[in-house]
């Protein structure tokens, strides 16, 4: 199993112009790169396996991830910024720039209800603001409204929009080089699941690890 991967992130400057989240969906399918989220880190507590994949590309100003997921069982309980969407149906994608002693979680359930801060520890988080949350583009296949868990067959997707300067990014006029992990969990749903794009190995659930972080370059 490949512990250490890399990734590097293209530049596609026409994201930058685009404000229809299915045009900018297809541009990152089409220019993008995308890769699955599958290492099931706990498999014998946790066996269960939802397919999930991101497409990302970026514009040197904002980091553009299309979270795709099919799935057996649907959450979004928690509606509020700052909620504990990691109960829910979620994704979600940790970074941490280069000569940062601090990473970036952000996490959405798939209504789009985020869960975002930066810290050195995960004891000590420092929670985004309404100002920074609300500029984060969120665009939910399921739409906003909460419901209770849902059981079936579904496919959804979440197209977010994060802009690099919340996290003191310049990838405007060069690259830039991050370390980071991308995440898909839901923790109250009745298969619980834990998993990653890089794999991880603490003895139980923990995607607060940056010693697992993959490395990443927006190009």
């Amino acid at each position: 199993m490949n512990r250490n991967k890399s990734l590097n992130i293209p530049r596609v400057e026409q994201l930058g112009v685009l404000d229809s989240a299915e045009a900018l969906i297809n541009i990152l399918d089409e220019h993008g790169i995308r890769r699955n989220i599958s290492s099931l880190n706990w498999p014998e507590e946790f066996p269960y396996r939802p397919l999930a994949t991101f497409a990302t590309a970026h514009d040197g100003k904002t980091l553009w991830i299309d979270f795709l997921v099919r799935c057996n069982y649907l959450r979004a309980e928690n509606y509020t910024d700052q909620s504990p969407v990691s109960q829910d149906s979620c994704v979600e994608v940790f970074l941490k720039p280069e000569n940062s002693e601090e990473y970036w979680n952000f996490e959405f359930n798939c209504i789009g209800t985020a869960n975002a801060s930066h810290r050195v520890r995960r004891s000590e988080p420092t929670r985004l603001s309404a100002a920074e949350l609300s500029s984060i583009v969120r665009h939910p296949s399921c739409g906003t409204r909460p419901f209770c868990e849902l059981e079936g067959l579904f496919t959804w997707n979440l197209l977010v929009g994060i802009p690099l300067s919340l996290m003191g990014v310049e990838a405007q006029k060069g690259s830039a080089r991050l370390k980071g992990n991308f995440y898909k969990c839901a923790s109250a749903c009745s298969m619980p699941h834990y998993m990653s794009w890089n794999p991880i190995d603490p003895p139980k659930p923990d995607f607060h690890r940056p010693e697992f972080f993959g490395d990443i370059i927006l190009e």
